[in-house]
Formats: structure tokens, sequence, C-alpha cells
């Protein structure tokens, strides 16, 4: 199963890496996309749920890293107000490219 990493810039301007086991982050966040401190707590909850979802499904329990992932993005959420703004860096690794 692919892991990738999400990079976000938070409104105080701190950067954090955030993990998860899936690339289903894909689906939820764009890289240089911003969204407020509410929308982006509420779609990387959502992914990163997902990303645990597939760990259980494939090695029959879920992923305490992407826990830990959601659990420090809610620590840093209650440090901001939830129309604040969340910049979303970098996704890594990529989607892979279709063939044309």
């Amino acid at each position: 199963m692919p892991e990738m990493t999400f990079t976000v810039r938070w409104p105080d301007g701190a950067v954090q890496d955030c993990y998860s086991p899936s690339l289903v982050v894909h689906d939820h966040l764009d890289a240089g996309a911003a969204y407020t401190v509410a929308d982006f707590r509420e779609r990387a909850a959502t992914a990163l749920h997902l990303a645990s979802e597939r760990v259980r499904a494939s090695y029959g329990f879920a992923c305490t890293a992407s826990a830990a992932s959601l659990e420090r993005i809610d620590t840093r959420v209650r440090a901001f107000a939830p129309d604040a703004r969340v910049e979303v860096l970098r996704l890594h690794p990529p989607l892979p490219q279709e063939p044309a």
C-alpha cells in the first residue's frame, strides 16, 4: 500500500508534515490550495479515516500513525479561528500520471 506525506502551512506560518498510509488524501486535498481551518480539519479527518480503513481491510488492524496525524492536526486546529486559512504546500508522492 503506497503511503504519503502532506505538508501544510498553518495560519501562524508553522509548517507541518502529516503522514497517511494511503494516497487517498489526493481525493480530499489539493497541493497549492488554501482551506479554512474547519474545512481542512474535516477533509483531513475524512482522508485519514479512509486511509486507516484501507489498512484495516488489508492487514486486519487500523493505522495508528494515521490516527496520530489526525491527533496532531486536531491539536493545531484548536489554536486558530475556524475561518483562518491552512495552505496545502505539498502532497508527496504525487499521483501517478495516466498514460496519454
